[in-house]
């Protein structure tokens, strides 16, 4: 079994988009926090690092819960999330 998803990441508030490998095994907040580091790092600080970030669905615009673990989920190679700090 792959361990990993392929998902297209939209970041509204810096009007980017990324193809991320997010781990299957991992829970949604552990996943959040993980991306909110990489894409600050990846923007040089323009996209603040920040504990209310929340992952949606792009799609239904359903919010992930930071204990589900990805795997039990959704999210499935192609999803489109959203990364919003709101």
């Amino acid at each position: 079994m792959n361990e990993k998803v392929n998902v297209e990441l939209i970041l509204p508030e810096i009007e980017e988009r990324y193809n991320v490998l997010l781990p299957i095994n991992k829970r949604i907040g552990t996943i959040v926090l993980l991306l909110n580091k990489a894409i600050n790092e990846l923007t040089y600080g323009d996209y603040e690092l920040s504990r209310a970030n929340k992952l949606y669905n792009a799609v239904t615009l359903k919010l992930y819960q930071p204990s589900d673990i990805l795997y039990n989920t959704d999210i499935r190679n192609g999803t489109k999330l959203i990364l919003f700090s709101k």
